[in-house]
C-alpha cells in the first residue's frame, strides 16, 4: 500500500476565548480577516513541501468553506505553491468528512503511481451563542502521498456511508444546523464501532496495539462514548488539538493525524477516523523515516504561537456576521483578469528575478535590472521562503482595511532584494526595525466577487 511521505499543518495566529463567547474554558483558533481556507491550505502545504524531493502530479483541496462557490479553488492553491501546470487539481467539499476522505483518495491514487498533495482547511462559522461557534476552530493540514511506505504507510482502512440528517446547510443558510446529540449518538455509535473494527481487521491488529487514536466527528458525545467503550488510555488519546483550538471542520482529522505524527516513533500504529455522514477509518504504521518527513512547525508550536486578546466584535466583523460601518474610503476596484494572468508567478507564488549580470534580486521581477540596467538577463528567484527583516515601516490609519491601521514595511531579504509590503498578524505598537519576518499568502480584499490574493509579511512564528 501507499504511504505518507511528508506532512504539514497550520493554525492561525489569533484566538478567541470561549469566555468572550459567553462562557466555557479554553480558546478557539480564528482565521484573520485576510485569511480563508485556500490561504490556510497554502500555508500547510508549504510546510509539507519544504524539503520534498520531486514534484506532485495531483492536488486535492477539501473544505466546507470554499472561497469560491464556482471556480476551482485548488487552482489558487496550485498557483501559490508554484506547481506545474500539468497538475491535476480537484476541489472536494460538502461534508467535514471530506478531509479524511481526500487523504484516503490520495492514497488510492498513489497506489496507481501518482504523487499526490492532499490539502484540507476550514473556516468554521457558527451562529452566535451556539455550540458550533464555541466548539469550532480554523486550521489546515496537508499530506504528500506517494507509492512508497514513506514515513507512515497505510495498513488498514474501513468506510461506511449513511444518509442521515446530522449536520446540514443550504446555500441560503448562513450557518449550519445540527440535529440533537442524542439522535446523532444513536446513529453514529454503532457505525463508528463497525467501521473501526473493519479497519483494525484489515490492518491485522487490535485496539491495544495502537499507540494513538485520532477520533474526529461532528458529535462529541459519540467520540466520548467510543473512547470509554474502547478503554483508551490517556497515552492513546494524546493531546487532541481540538481541545485547545476547537474542531477545525474538514481539517480536524488531518490536524489530529499531523499532531500524532509529530510525536510518533517508528513502529507506532495510529488509528484515525472521522464520523460525519458515515465514517471513514484508517490505520497507519509509522516507519523508521518519520524524522525525515517532519515539518519545520509542529501542530503544538502553531498552537502555542498565538494572540489571545481578539475582541468578539472584531471576530463578528471578520466573518461578516455583524453589520459594521465600512472604511470611509472608496471601495477597491475588482481585480482584472489580464494583469493577474500576466503576473501570475509574482502575484500568487512571489517569484522575483535575479540579474545574471550583477546578481541583484529584483522584487517585483523586471526585464531591466534596477541596479545595473542590464536587459533580459534575468532568472527566476522564488522568494516566498526567503528570510527577511523590517528595514523601516509606517503606520497608515487612512488606507482601506477591514482591520485598520495598516502597517506598511520596507522589507530586506537575506537572499537579496527589497520590497514594500503590508505586515499582518502584528501589533502596530510593537513593530521595530530589524524584526524577523516571513512571507505568508493572504487575501487583501474582495471586490465584485473576486478575491485579491497576494503576499504579506508576518512576524516569524
Amino acid at each position: 500500500m501507499a504511504g505518507i511521505e511528508r506532512y504539514g499543518s497550520y493554525v492561525p495566529f489569533f484566538r478567541l476565548t470561549r469566555a468572550a463567547l459567553g462562557g466555557g474554558k479554553g480558546e478557539r483558533a480564528v482565521a484573520s480577516y485576510d485569511e480563508d481556507s485556500a490561504s490556510m491550505a497554502v500555508e500547510a502545504a508549504r510546510e509539507a513541501l519544504r524539503g520534498s524531493e520531486g514534484g506532485v502530479d495531483t492536488l486535492l483541496f477539501s473544505t466546507t468553506s470554499p472561497p469560491y462557490a464556482e471556480k476551482l479553488n485548488a487552482a489558487t492553491v496550485a498557483a501559490a505553491l508554484q506547481l506545474e501546470e500539468g497538475v491535476c487539481a480537484l476541489d472536494l467539499g460538502g461534508s467535514s468528512r471530506t478531509g479524511l476522505s481526500s487523504l484516503l483518495a490520495a492514497l488510492d491514487l498513489a497506489s496507481s503511481g501518482r504523487r499526490v498533495l492532499a490539502t484540507t482547511a476550514d473556516v468554521v462559522v457558527g451562529a452566535p451563542s451556539g455550540p458550533r461557534e464555541a466548539a469550532g476552530g480554523d486550521a489546515a493540514a496537508a499530506f504528500v502521498v506517494g507509492s512508497d511506505d514513506g514515513i507512515a504507510r497505510l495498513i488498514g482502512r474501513g468506510a461506511t456511508t449513511r444518509e442521515v440528517l446530522d449536520v446540514w446547510r443550504t446555500e441560503q443558510m448562513p450557518f449550519a444546523r445540527q440535529w440533537e446529540d442524542r439522535f446523532g449518538a444513536e446513529v453514529f455509535e454503532p457505525l463508528v464501532q463497525a467501521t473501526v473494527d473493519e479497519a483494525l481487521e484489515d490492518a491485522g491488529c487490535e485496539m491495544k496495539d495502537l499507540a494513538r487514536v485520532v477520533a474526529d466527528g461532528t458529535n462529541p458525545r459519540v467520540l466520548k462514548s467510543f473512547a470509554k467503550k474502547a478503554r483508551l488510555s490517556p497515552e492513546q488519546i494524546g493531546a487532541d488539538p481540538s481541545m485547545r483550538i476547537g474542531r477545525a471542520g474538514a481539517a480536524a482529522a488531518g490536524l489530529g493525524l499531523a499532531a500524532a505524527l509529530d510525536e510518533a516513533k517508528p513502529g507506532d500504529k495510529i488509528l484515525v477516523f472521522c464520523a460525519a455522514d458515515g465514517v471513514d477509518a484508517a490505520v497507519f504504521e509509522v516507519t523508521s523515516s518519520v524524522d525525515q518527513g517532519r515539518p519545520r512547525h509542529s501542530v503544538g508550536s502553531w498552537i502555542d504561537s498565538k494572540r489571545s486578546d481578539l475582541a468578539y466584535t472584531s471576530y463578528l466583523k471578520w466573518r461578516e456576521i455583524l453589520p459594521f460601518e465600512p472604511p470611509r474610503r472608496p471601495d477597491p476596484d475588482r481585480p482584472a483578469a489580464p494583469p493577474m494572468q500576466r503576473a501570475e508567478r509574482w502575484k500568487f507564488a512571489f517569484v522575483g528575478s535575479r540579474c545574471g549580470n550583477c546578481d541583484s534580486v529584483n522584487l517585483p521581477p523586471q526585464r531591466v535590472c534596477v541596479v545595473c540596467q542590464a536587459v533580459d538577463q534575468m532568472t527566476a528567484e522564488p522568494s516566498a521562503d526567503a528570510e527577511c527583516r523590517v528595514a523601516t515601516y509606517t503606520i497608515d490609519r487612512l488606507a482601506y482595511s477591514l482591520q485598520p491601521p495598516i502597517v506598511a514595511a520596507v522589507v530586506d531579504f537575506t537572499n537579496g532584494g527589497r520590497f514594500n509590503c503590508q505586515l499582518t498578524d502584528v501589533d502596530p505598537d510593537s513593530v521595530g526595525i530589524g524584526d524577523e519576518l516571513e512571507m505568508t499568502f493572504r487575501r487583501f480584499f474582495t471586490a465584485g466577487g473576486v478575491h485579491n490574493y497576494f503576499w504579506k509579511a508576518r512576524p516569524k512564528r
